[in-house]
């Protein structure tokens, strides 16, 4: 049994759709077994070269940045207050110190690559997402991102159905 690999560090991937409650609770079970640290991970895709050609004719990069970066922290509260949410039904109301996600992350970039990277930089054993998401437009987007990074990652991820 000591060949067994030790999981340190679960990054918990979301799409914030409203059907994430499963690929959640897998997270969390894991992250209980195995006394390891859950870090949740939400990528904003980044603007299309049109729509930045267009945002580009009416703002100065300097306040796209700000916007950006103001965006980015409403993810953020949006995601702890899932969390609380989350706790308060799931969990008996715990508080959210002793609720097991560490950190919540939020980047911009391509979201396989995103993931990829965040795994790597936060020294994640496991990566767990979901195995797919609709965007508003009703593609199917996280299929192929959980093919992308199940193909290109180094480290184990597990892929759970989220319908």
């Amino acid at each position: 049994m000591s060949n067994l690999p030790k999981i340190n560090t679960i990054l918990y991937v979301t799409d914030l759709g409203s059907h994430t409650r499963p690929v959640f609770r897998h997270a969390l079970r894991q992250a209980e077994l195995d006394n390891a640290d859950l870090l949740m991970l939400h990528v904003l895709e980044p603007l299309s070269t049109t729509s930045r050609a267009v945002i580009d004719v009416y703002l100065k990069d300097e306040d796209l940045e700000r916007l950006q970066e103001a965006g980015m922290k409403e993810v953020v509260v949006k995601m702890k207050d899932r969390l609380k949410k989350f706790c308060r039904e799931e969990q008996g109301n715990c508080q959210l110190g002793k609720f097991p996600v560490q950190e919540v992350l939020v980047t911009i970039g391509e979201p396989s690559e995103e993931i990829i990277r965040m795994a790597k930089k936060h020294n994640a054993d496991l990566i767990v997402m979901g195995k797919s998401s609709h965007s508003l437009f009703g593609s199917n987007v996280m299929g192929s991102t959980a093919r992308r990074v199940t193909r290109h990652c180094p480290i184990p991820v597990l892929v759970v159905p989220n319908d």
